[in-house]
């Protein structure tokens, strides 16, 4: 687990490279999201008047490709985000190796259902 907040003391703490990688990750993904999650806000409730904002307004703004790809991002990188989150968290609080092992393939189950269904849910419109 990597506990450094500089780029240099994470390569110094990492006992992997993909340790590494995970953490640097979590950083451009939170600044990515920010971003992604502010943009969608604001064209979402804040450019909209509210009686503009129906179920066909939200149907025809899906049909567009690009859309779809915007809100998929945003599903991807917070399911990711979230879930490496939480697997710090597991890493931290569960000390038993074998009931580790299950929270934590019981938990990323649950995150690959999220994500199979957001994105169906997201290709169907």
């Amino acid at each position: 687990m990597i506990r450094a907040r500089t780029l240099t003391d994470a390569r110094t703490q990492a006992h992997s490279n993909a340790e590494l990688n995970w953490w640097i990750f979590m950083r451009i993904s939170g600044l990515i999201l920010m971003f992604l999650v502010l943009g969608h806000v604001y064209m979402t409730f804040i450019q909209v008047s509210e009686s503009d904002a129906t179920f066909d307004a939200v149907v025809n703004k899906l049909g567009n490709p690009a859309w779809k790809l915007y809100d998929w991002l945003i599903l991807a990188l917070a399911l990711l985000h979230g879930a490496n989150g939480a697997r710090y968290i597991i890493e931290d609080y569960v000390r038993s190796r074998p009931e580790r092992a299950w929270i934590k393939l019981f938990f990323f189950s649950l995150i690959g259902l999220l994500f199979a269904f957001g994105t169906v849910g997201l290709i169907a419109i």
